[in-house]
């Protein structure tokens, strides 16, 4: 059984804007730079993570901070930290049998915040 396609939305004849469509290609991004893109967006994704990076927004937390922050356990706070030390979104440091976490990229939190901000006016 074939369907229908909707032609409503699309051209009733099939051509295209030679130059315009050439303009584009050529200023689109490289494919390895959008694959690191999506990693990105993968990465903020995860209300979790989202979270523990506005946490981390105004400075350092010990781990037990974070995890009580997010009313989230150790090891799953841990987990995303990882996930987010992969993508060098946080980098950490010991003090004796403390671990420290900060943002390695504030760029980051500008994402974050500018996508509140759009949720915010629908």
């Amino acid at each position: 059984m074939s369907r229908q396609a909707n032609t409503k939305d699309t051209c009733k004849m099939i051509c295209f804007n030679k130059a315009k469509v050439n303009g584009i290609k050529k200023a689109m991004p490289l494919h390895e730079k959008l694959n690191n893109l999506t990693e990105v967006f993968d990465a903020i994704s995860d209300n979790t993570r989202i979270k523990i990076i506005l946490a981390l927004k105004d400075g350092e937390l010990c781990v037990c901070d974070i995890s009580h922050v997010l009313g989230s356990s150790l090891s799953a706070v841990s987990h995303q930290l990882r996930i987010l030390r992969g993508l060098r979104f946080v980098k950490y440091r010991n003090d004796g049998r403390m671990v420290f976490y900060s943002l390695a990229d504030k760029h980051i939190i500008k994402l974050i915040e500018e996508g509140i901000r759009h949720v915010g006016k629908g």
